[in-house]
């Protein structure tokens, strides 16, 4: 067992007021629907980590009924919340259906409001840098150049001894800096190859878009072989995601109002994603907009329009021609894929379609590989835990090809693997159904790790 754990403490007094405000609080009919029955505790990699009731969902959910009962918003409800990887492992495991995802989601907005003063001032200013940059996709794009110049130099090999001394953080966002590919614009409009099928929109993402053009790029080219007209409007940002898990409630219902005007013109008959974590969020618009009076109708017309790409193309069904692949590839589940969504079968049937390809799975598939959003980033030793861990189970199945549906997940076991000298191609599900279709004739997809 790791004994690693995140400093939970800070010099922050809370005063005498009690740990939630009036607006969205934890519900106390979800925290009571949990009954302690300990399912969820293989399933919590925090608790497998570090074996500490407190870090399990059943000690948080216990944190937050104090917190509702009138105990203050103190250091350890804060760093025990932040410590979780919001993964949702739990909320598959629990056979009570205890809504864990929105007990945490709602606690996560609190301590952004109430307990951030917990707190280092370190932890708020990577905090602070996170969502300077990584929904802005402009902002992304000024920094390509720099980070392909330090690509290309090599430095890699002399910076990152120094900065795992100096900043596991810092370490941390160097070894998971996503290898850049060639830029693959999305045209606003991509027409169907023979007969169209459906008219599906596509968020182009924030990351995925500037660091992984290549991804979107295969999808439009699965999704027109398929039938589909895409349309990309142009005006869109960030989904708010990352800014919706990490409590930033205000922030995130802002990019979700601004993503759901941006299709409003669009007429499409579904919106696809190919980020898992993009895709969650974006199927609780209506939630999470339930109250916004100018909003609340469009975000329940919009996420029910959501799907991730996966389903759509297994919803369709196929009519283009799949070429052989003669290759062994493991399968990882993106947390925000498989728990938040519930989405396992469809890629599983997808990949099974393609010829010669063999699918592997990967032992303990559920626990998370500690990406996580930004996770990884915020509590860099425990993420590398998780990731080490992930990367002897992906190198004992022996696969050719690391294949998921989220960006973060490729890059975080990317770099673990990197870790233990066993570097193997990686790629989007979306990658490997896009060389079938385009006859790659064993060569495989050329993944970004």
């Amino acid at each position: 067992m790791s004994e690693t754990r995140p400093d939970l403490l800070g010099s922050f007094d809370p005063g005498p007021q009690g740990a939630f405000d009036g607006h969205r609080p934890p519900s106390r009919e979800l925290v009571d629907d949990c009954v302690h029955c300990g399912f969820c505790l293989p399933a919590c990699p925090t608790y497998t980590l570090w074996g500490e009731e407190m870090d399990s969902p059943r000690g948080r959910i216990h944190l937050m009924k104090q917190g509702l009962e009138g105990e203050p918003m103190s250091a350890a409800l804060v760093g025990h919340v932040d410590a979780c990887l919001g993964c949702m492992a739990c909320v598959t495991a629990c056979p009570s259906g205890v809504r864990y995802d929105k007990l945490v989601e709602a606690t996560r907005a609190q301590v952004e409001r109430r307990g951030a003063g917990h707190r280092t001032r370190g932890q708020r200013l990577v905090r602070a840098a996170i969502f300077a940059l990584f929904p802005h996709p402009r902002r992304l794009r000024a920094v390509r150049p720099f980070l392909a110049l330090y690509q290309r130099s090599g430095l890699s090999r002399l910076v990152r001894p120094v900065l795992e001394r100096l900043s596991p953080t810092l370490a941390a966002m160097e070894s998971v800096a996503p290898p850049l590919t060639r830029a693959e614009p999305v045209a606003p409009l991509t027409r169907a190859v023979g007969s169209r099928r459906m008219t599906v929109g596509l968020l182009l993402g924030c990351v995925q878009r500037e660091f992984f053009g290549d991804v979107n790029a295969a999808t439009v080219r699965v999704l027109t072989a398929e039938g589909c007209d895409v349309v990309a409007p142009t005006a869109q940002g960030c989904c708010g995601a990352l800014s919706v898990h990490s409590g930033r409630e205000a922030e995130g219902l802002a990019y979700a109002r601004a993503l759901i005007d941006a299709f409003s013109d669009a007429a499409v008959e579904r919106v696809v994603v190919n980020s898992a974590g993009c895709g969650s969020t974006m199927k609780e618009y209506a939630d999470l907009l339930a109250d916004d009076p100018d909003h609340a109708a469009r975000a329940k017309e919009f996420a029910a329009k959501v799907r991730d790409v996966a389903e759509i193309l297994d919803e369709l069904g196929p009519v283009a021609t799949r070429h052989p692949l003669p290759m062994t590839i493991a399968y990882h589940d993106a947390c925000h894929l498989s728990h938040a969504q519930g989405v396992r079968a469809q890629p599983r049937r997808l990949l099974a379609a393609v010829p010669g390809l063999v699918v592997k799975e990967i032992a303990e598939g559920d626990l998370c590989c500690g990406s996580a959003g930004i996770y990884n980033l915020t509590h860099p030793e425990p993420a590398r835990e998780l990731g080490d861990r992930k990367a002897a189970n992906v190198a004992a199945t022996d696969a050719e090809l690391l294949v998921t549906s989220n960006p973060g997940c490729l890059l975080q076991i990317s770099a673990a693997l990197e870790r233990r000298g066993r570097p193997i191609p990686t790629a989007h599900m979306i990658q490997v159904l896009d060389a079938s279709l385009r006859g790659a004739n064993g060569e495989g997809p050329a993944g970004p790790g």
